[in-house]
């Protein structure tokens, strides 16, 4: 198990950190009391879970603990990091005085800075656990960006899909990217190949006999490979490239299927053919 423990000050960031992180295919859970850390991720280990966050902050009981439960987790061979959010005084206040949330410490007696302060004070053991950031002059997005950057939340955290549709059905409402071939030559028209679809041989030797197939292929993913990084910078977890042709059977299926063998090294991906699925259900 790959486990990331986030804390920090309340309204340092630690909610987007979370947002991030469970994006990125982890199982999150917030505000978890520090006595029950050991009991959750023996659970959720037996229940499989490979990457989990967990948020503790000043709120939960037996922080002093939390060294020596991290200690244990990493003997017993569990990959634990921590990531450890915080803010100037002057910008907490701003926070706060901006969303009109009550600090989780305020109450009868203490002020909104005296809150802080107690925050403060109260995380100072985890503080040095590990990686701290800094989020005082950070606009939400930068934060998300600089988190994916430590962590190393890079391609496994988008998941692309490739899906064929047929221009005669329209543009699918779901596509990011939308590709036409329909400009490639079309076995539609050879009587033979006309019953089968893009991902049977006869079809599949057809198109890659075809001088353009290759060059829009070689051209489609090199779009793909310089802008995909930038996207995920965006914080994207989903991205659908469809390409499209006359019916949707042959050049967009085989088409769609080739760039997925392309990019599932390095990316999750799936593929979908929307106009085949549907004659499949009829």
């Amino acid at each position: 198990m790959q486990l990331i423990l986030v804390s920090g000050l309340s309204g340092s960031g630690k909610t987007i950190a979370l947002h991030v992180l469970e994006d990125s295919g982890y199982y999150c859970v917030d505000n978890l009391p520090a006595t029950l850390l050991l009991e959750v991720v023996d659970l959720l280990a037996a229940d499989g879970h490979e990457r989990v966050a967990l948020s503790i902050d000043a709120r939960s009981t037996a922080l002093a603990s939390l060294p020596e439960h991290i200690a244990g987790l990493k003997k017993r061979g569990l990959d634990c990091r921590v990531l450890y959010l915080e803010a100037s005084p002057a910008t907490l206040l701003r926070r706060f005085s901006e969303t009109r949330r009550r600090h989780p410490l305020a109450g009868p007696g203490r002020t909104l800075p005296e809150a802080i302060e107690r925050d403060r004070q109260l995380l100072a053991g985890v503080a040095a656990l590990g990686q701290r950031i800094d989020t005082s002059d950070l606009q939400p997005r930068v934060l998300q960006n600089w988190i994916r950057d430590l962590l190393g939340l890079g391609a496994e955290s988008l998941s692309l899909v490739f899906e064929s549709f047929s221009y005669k059905d329209g543009v699918p409402l779901d596509a990011d990217w939308v590709l036409d071939a329909r400009m490639l030559a079309n076995p539609h028209y050879d009587p033979k190949l006309r019953p089968l679809t893009g991902s049977d041989a006869p079809v599949i030797e057809y198109l890659e006999r075809e001088p353009a197939v290759g060059r829009w292929l070689d051209d489609v993913r090199g779009l793909l490979e310089r802008w995909l990084p930038e996207i995920v910078r965006e914080n994207r977890s989903l991205v659908t490239v469809a390409i499209g042709c006359t019916g949707g059977r042959h050049r967009s299926v085989f088409l769609a299927e080739r760039l997925a063998a392309a990019f599932a090294p390095k990316w999750k991906v799936l593929v979908r053919h929307r106009h085949l699925a549907v004659e499949q259900e009829k």
